[in-house]
């Protein structure tokens, strides 16, 4: 490719007109010019892949590059906490809400736009514009076909906490979903009914590290039923196909806890020291292209309309879940006080 040659005085107007250029929308020498000054450091607690996937999609649209610290949500946003305003972070994303509820709470969190909060419905984000739910997934049960049949599952999540499953339900109490669907619980049924069922999957249940870990337990025959998200499921069906499994998912709908919605979620620290490149990304994560880079990666429900995941998922609509929204949920910090006097933690 040719090369055109022009001085010195050329160069530096070229420059300045590039940097002055919109990051959105800008010409592929802007969008260079901005990767070399602009990084933005994003604390993830979501999954590698799928946030991998959003940023690799957001760099390409952008020119921004991103350094991905990845952890734990709930240890990220302590250690965000822990370092105020000295925080390197300019963006946290969750893959539950309560961490970046936590952080709002404490006012460590900068407003979003309007133009990204007017992309997502109001029941699934922040009520003071501080955070914005990003995707959705369901709480099932999965249950090893070769065991049980789905008329034998109960009707509502409380049950399997008797002796009637003694042996025959995983649970993972570490799990930042299991901890939203205590609180859901106590919200719905109180927290004598919140505890009774604690102490009964203690009881009956079987405790398991990791969701994985429990369904896998199922598919294998180690153990009956699980209480996951579904998207655990989705991703062993894709990997050895949906024919080839052992094991199937249950909706337990009638807005029971058992079908909570819970949301990953994201927002931009106040202390952000590329505040307008991070008030991009949470844009870019509920616009179209982000969703869309969202649901190819992991069999989430987009929460922006007119995007479809190439998932099979059963329709959102049709879920059934209790009317209760990751604002309810607050911060979970009430989950592992409730744990804690089960016995649990």
């Amino acid at each position: 490719m040719a090369h055109s040659s022009f001085g010195r005085r050329q160069f530096l107007l070229g420059s300045a007109t590039l940097a002055g250029a919109a990051v959105l929308g800008a010409s592929a020498p802007a969008r260079l010019l901005a990767a070399q000054q602009q990084t933005l450091t994003l604390y993830n607690g979501q999954h590698k892949k799928t946030t991998a996937a959003v940023v690799r999609a957001f760099t390409n649209a952008t020119g921004i590059n991103v350094d991905i610290r990845n952890g734990h949500s709930s240890q990220l946003a302590n250690q965000i906490i822990e370092e105020g305003e000295r925080s390197p972070a300019d963006v946290f994303y969750s893959e539950e809400s309560p961490p970046v509820v936590a952080l709002a709470n404490r006012g460590l969190l900068a407003r979003l736009q309007p133009q990204t909060l007017e992309q997502i419905p109001p029941r699934y984000r922040a009520k003071d514009d501080t955070w914005t739910g990003i995707s959705a997934r369901s709480r099932v049960v999965a249950y090893n076909t070769k065991m049980i049949s789905p008329d034998e599952l109960p009707a509502s999540v409380l049950d399997f906490a008797t002796e009637a499953w003694k042996g025959k339900v995983a649970y993972v109490p570490t799990s930042g979903a299991f901890q939203e669907q205590i609180i859901a619980i106590n919200l719905l049924k109180g927290r004598a009914a919140t505890l009774e069922w604690l102490k009964g999957l203690k009881a009956y249940g079987q405790q398991y590290n990791g969701n994985m870990s429990a369904l896998r337990a199922v598919e294998s025959g180690e153990i009956a039923t699980a209480l996951i998200n579904d998207y655990y499921w989705y991703s062993l069906a894709s990997e050895f196909g949906s024919e080839n499994l052992s094991s199937a998912i249950f909706h337990q709908g009638n807005q029971d806890p058992g079908a909570l919605i819970t949301l990953s979620a994201a927002g931009v620290l106040k202390s952000a020291k590329n505040m307008a490149a991070a008030q991009k990304l949470l844009s870019f994560m509920v616009s179209a292209a982000g969703q869309q880079a969202v649901v190819d990666s992991v069999a989430e429900y987009p929460l922006r309309a007119g995007v479809e995941s190439p998932y099979p998922l059963k329709p959102f609509d049709e879920l059934d879940a209790p009317d209760i929204t990751a604002a309810d949920l607050g911060d979970g910090a009430d989950a592992l006080i409730l744990e804690r006097e089960a016995g649990l933690a």
